[in-house]
């Protein structure tokens, strides 16, 4: 029980020693134990890294579509969101030109999610290359490094993030991860943070002041979870990518739907456009996305506009599920997008 007590509020020893192990051995890179802070969720890693840094009118470049704690966080501590539109066409992900363009001298942060939420887009090496090259110019930018999803991903694709191709960022970006998505923990809200022992310095008093620390019980939860092993992912990841596939086939010849197909996490992010204006059976015309999602939950199918995730007209529909209810869900999605008509 002593280990359990601890007060550090940093996280308790044996935890940080088993992220920073974690680190080593699935990443490849190299982080101090005083470098590491755990929280509770990865949500409080990031408003506790906007809250040290951001100052009020700083701006913090997020990528669209984008995860809504993003925003908000960095709006609640006195920061400007800078938003860039990542359409389907480019993959919803950042170009170099994009972020050259949106860097100015009020720049303090910029996010990268990948594998992404809602998107499931994943950065190649030469992507992230490409980033880091316009970053170099603007040395007074961090980087954050949302990792959550880096167990989920398909076609034989290899996770690496910014410091595996740039390992001169390591002194500039906050690597965040946790244990929700992995290892299925959402309920017991461990994440933790990997940086640069002055930011880890100034989180760790953010955190003192808001919750102390994360849950003794949860951290020891988590601490059996990083040291139990990833032979249960391959098969996991696995059945997700069969239901990615069968949805992603269902939705593809979907006359209105587009959509590219994810290369990582649990969702499918789907473009709508091509349903609004047209005319549902009782005659009533879909006139946004909001109707395209009322119209699909009178079908039983239930998915989120891409609207709470920045971009419209998408909806997010998610594969953690069990293959029967995905296949369902498909069908219903194309018959009733086949009642539709283009004239009243």
């Amino acid at each position: 029980m002593a280990k359990l007590n601890t007060r550090r509020r940093r996280g308790i020893p044996a935890l940080r020693e088993a992220v920073q192990q974690k680190l080593q051995r699935e990443n490849r890179l190299e982080f101090a134990v005083a470098d590491i802070i755990i929280a509770n969720g990865a949500k409080q890693v990031i408003f506790n890294a906007f809250a040290a840094t951001l100052n009020d009118g700083d701006e913090v470049i997020v990528p669209v579509p984008y995860w809504p704690t993003f925003p908000d966080s960095v709006r609640f501590n006195g920061g400007t969101p800078v938003f860039i539109e990542c359409h389907l066409e480019q993959g919803h992900k950042l170009t170099p030109e994009q972020l050259a363009a949106s860097i100015t001298s009020r720049t303090r942060w910029l996010v990268l999610n990948h594998p992404g939420n809602p998107s499931g887009a994943v950065y190649s090496t030469a992507e992230l290359r490409a980033l880091a090259a316009v970053l170099r110019g603007h040395p007074q930018v961090l980087v954050m490094l949302d990792d959550l999803y880096e167990q989920i991903l398909f076609d034989g694709c290899e996770h690496q993030n910014l410091l595996n191709v740039a390992d001169d960022f390591q002194a500039r970006s906050l690597l965040v991860g946790g244990v929700s998505k992995t290892y299925a923990m959402t309920g017991w809200r461990i994440g933790f943070g990997a940086g640069p022992k002055a930011l880890i310095t100034a989180m760790t008093v953010v955190q003192s002041q808001i919750s102390s620390g994360a849950s003794s019980v949860s951290q020891a939860a988590a601490l059996a979870a990083f040291n139990g092993g990833l032979d249960f992912i391959a098969p996991q990841v696995a059945a997700y990518q069969q239901r990615r596939d069968v949805i992603t086939d269902i939705l593809a010849n979907i006359d209105g739907l587009e959509l590219r197909v994810p290369q990582g996490g649990f969702f499918v992010f789907c473009r709508c456009a091509g349903l609004i204006g047209r005319y549902r059976p009782d005659g009533t015309k879909i006139e946004n996305e909001a109707d395209v999602l009322d119209y699909l939950l009178e079908s039983g199918v239930s998915g989120v506009g891409g609207s709470a995730y920045g971009l419209s007209p998408y909806f997010r529909l998610s594969i953690a599920t069990d293959n029967a209810t995905v296949a369902e869900a498909g069908r219903r999605i194309a018959s009733a997008c086949a009642k539709l008509s283009t004239a009243q």
